[in-house]
């Protein structure tokens, strides 16, 4: 397993109209470093954002997609994406407000 940072394992957030409608219930989803467990991904969610305090961490990893150009075939770059459920007392995420 790889020596990972808590910096390095959040890689972006998700922005998605379906992603937009759970932050009501503190419900936050990031693209994340495919070998990050789910006790890393809790811990930088609690590093990287002040007052946030993570009740539970759901993983999903993604393969490429085959994409085709011309007759020659290729894989996009797989993917883990995390689902991080925030306790009812934890601040709300500042990085998804005005969105």
């Amino acid at each position: 397993m790889a020596n990972l940072k808590y910096y390095d394992i959040i890689k972006k957030p998700v922005v998605t109209e379906k992603s937009m409608n759970v932050m009501a219930e503190k419900k936050y989803t990031f693209i994340v470093h495919p070998d990050a467990t789910k006790s890393q991904i809790k811990e930088a969610v609690e590093k990287m954002f002040d007052g946030a305090k993570v009740a539970k961490v759901n993983t999903a990893n993604y393969d490429g997609k085959v994409k085709r150009r011309g007759a020659t075939y290729g894989r996009t770059a797989k993917f883990k994406k995390a689902y991080v459920q925030l306790t009812a007392e934890s601040a709300d995420i500042e990085l998804f407000e005005g969105l």
